[in-house]
């Protein structure tokens, strides 16, 4: 087909390794993969604005869980002490290590919640067929770019590393802050996993004409 009769709308490229693919409708429940690597390009689903709304406010409630709830107590020697994700952040507080206190607050308390905050106003909405807000579509291009910096399933793979090599050393109580946080890192990736970026842009720009 000549250059000049493609219709760049329709053309989709691969976010993994830049394919250039012609995009198509789909029947419901159907997928399209990159031919070349694989990677999810388009999926059909009727419901599924529905359950990443379901699951990104899940998330967001259990995020709220788990910054106002304890982590986690240890007990040794007679001494209990019991902390929370925010007493873990404060502990960096002093001195030259402050900036990590930042970091450690963005990557695993404040950037999850704006990436959810923003799934939410973008596509709520559309749950309703109504018309998207007006910086919808800005709103689910900043959770897109937040989706690296979103650390919270890292943060819980380092505390249950730690915990495995302190449980000898004192005893350990998990609170329901570590299961809200766990909670979160399966719900983000079963929400990860459902979304379609190019049907996701394909409604919003369909909601806004």
């Amino acid at each position: 087909m000549r250059a000049d009769s493609l219709n760049l709308d329709d053309l989709i490229a691969c976010p993994q390794c830049d394919t250039l693919h012609r995009a198509q409708d789909l029947p419901d429940n159907a997928s399209a993969h990159c031919q070349r690597c694989g990677v999810l390009l388009m999926r059909s689903q009727p419901d599924a604005i529905a359950r990443i709304l379901a699951l990104a406010s899940t998330a967001f409630i259990l995020m709220i869980a788990a910054v106002s709830f304890p982590f986690l107590s240890l007990d040794a020697g007679g001494f209990r002490n019991a902390t929370s994700v925010i007493d873990a952040v404060l502990a960096f507080r002093a001195g030259y290590a402050f900036p990590l206190a930042v970091a450690v607050a963005f990557f695993i308390i404040v950037i999850p919640l704006m990436r959810l905050s923003a799934l939410i106003y973008a596509l709520g909405p559309l749950m309703r067929n109504a018309r998207p807000g007006p910086l919808a579509r800005q709103a689910f291009r900043l959770a897109e770019r937040l989706r690296p910096w979103s650390m919270a399933e890292i943060f819980i793979v380092g505390v249950t590393v730690a915990l495995i090599k302190v449980a000898g050393l004192a005893t350990v109580t998990i609170g329901p802050a570590f299961w809200a946080f766990a909670g979160v890192v399966v719900i983000t990736v079963l929400k990860d996993n459902l979304i379609s970026r190019y049907s996701i842009w394909e409604t919003l720009d369909k909601a806004s004409s």
